[in-house]
């Protein structure tokens, strides 16, 4: 359901997307509303908390959400910053001392989402996270690949509308916890009245132009009306797909649906090109994705790996003019049990952007997977992908899940 009216900008790594970012949260007149995984103020990390902090000296209402997985808590020295700058902040569903032990545990925040005056969204996979830097490696040699984007135009008040719900809906759940059921069902109406107050007014927004007449989306997935959205547009696009389809994905284990489209798709003459981690990250994820390598190259998909750094990225690209941007990758629990966003766009300059990049990367920084190699590669290798896979399913059903 693309909606025209949009200019939506690609940003490539935090060294795009940092500046894009603190560049509106500097401009903020009324409201920054921030959600993601990994709040990290180490590097340029810091870059994005120190705006966050000028905006709220300056009066802005400053709201941010991050995840208890990817942030397990700010340091005391930017809890002090926060406070005293009056940034309302939140961690959501700390893991405690159970950890992930817990299923239901395993419903995260994972989608990274920014609105800024109710004007500018920013949508993508990069984390505040500096490109040279990761939590459990340390500093990396070369830049992560991830994406981003910059959006004005009528999604914007989707995002919006997201963000207010879901810190609403986070303070009653608070309240909850406390045992004051009346001032959960008031917070919870309180929520409903300032998604409508706060709504970005249609009047105020920038007039669409020649250059802004981008058709786009903002699709939600989340465990309650918008279980399914996301693997839906996915399937629809490679379903329809004549010619070309290119996947850039961190940690890819597509259900039996889309793996299936992906093969039909190839046998009947759709070239299909994966880009996908070739660095080892978390076990589960580097070795289960390997066990369905096989029937895809069988089929004639070509699987290229990415090894210079970190494949962050959740991209596609189908036909030359859909594409999409997002946080949710092509696993069981993006696509099952977490909260995610992403924005696809019917644009020809849009996607041929994204798809240079993504053939740039392959060509420069990729190294093809050959189906012979694949086969003969040595019983270890296979006896640890098959175990994380067998792993991974029953963990699901643990969970009641389906996959």
């Amino acid at each position: 359901m693309f909606t025209p009216g949009h200019q939506v900008d690609l940003l490539q790594g935090s060294q795009e997307f940092f500046p894009a970012l603190v560049r509106a949260m500097d401009r903020s007149v009324h409201e920054v509303r921030l959600e993601t995984y990994i709040f990290s103020v180490v590097a340029t990390g810091a870059l994005v908390a120190q705006a966050l902090e000028r905006a709220a000296q300056r009066g802005v209402k400053v709201f941010v959400v991050m995840d208890g997985a990817g942030t397990d808590n700010l340091s005391p020295e930017w809890v002090s910053r926060f406070s005293a700058a009056g940034v309302a902040w939140r961690i959501f569903s700390p893991l405690g001392r159970t950890g992930l032990l817990l299923p239901s545990r395993w419903r995260r925040l994972h989608r990274k989402l920014c609105v800024v005056d109710g004007r500018v969204a920013f949508c993508g996979g990069i984390n505040v996270l500096d490109d040279f830097y990761d939590p459990n490696h340390g500093v990396l040699t070369a830049p992560r690949f991830d994406f981003a984007v910059r959006v004005t135009g009528p999604l914007v008040e989707s995002a919006h509308a997201a963000l207010v719900q879901f810190w609403w809906r986070l303070q009653a759940t608070r309240i909850v916890r406390q045992g004051d059921l009346a001032a959960a069902w008031q917070a919870l109406n309180e929520a409903n009245k300032s998604q409508a107050d706060e709504a970005p007014d249609a009047g105020h927004m920038p007039a669409a132009s020649a250059a802004t007449q981008t058709r786009a989306d903002l699709i939600l997935r989340d465990n309650l009306r918008h279980r399914t959205r996301i693997e839906r547009a996915y399937r629809q696009a490679i379903g329809e797909a004549q010619h070309d389809i290119i996947i850039s994905n961190a940690y890819f284990l597509p259900g039996r649906k889309i793996r299936k489209g992906l093969i039909h798709a190839a046998q009947r003459g759709v070239r299909v090109r994966l880009l996908l981690q070739g660095r080892y990250e978390y076990f589960m994820q580097y070795h289960a994705a390997r066990m369905v390598y096989g029937k895809l190259l069988a089929a004639g998909i070509e699987i290229t790996e990415y090894r210079v750094s970190f494949l962050h990225a959740k991209v596609a690209v189908i036909d030359g003019h859909w594409a999409t941007v997002g946080s949710s990758n092509l696993d069981p629990l993006s696509l099952l049990l977490a909260r995610e966003a992403n924005v696809v766009v019917d644009d020809v300059v849009f996607a041929q952007n994204l798809q240079g990049r993504l053939e740039h990367a392959m060509a420069v920084a990729g190294t093809r997977v050959d189906p012979a190699d694949y086969a003969a590669r040595p019983l270890v290798q296979r006896l640890l992908d098959r175990a994380a896979y067998v792993v991974m399913r029953l963990l699901l059903f643990v969970h009641g899940k389906r996959y």
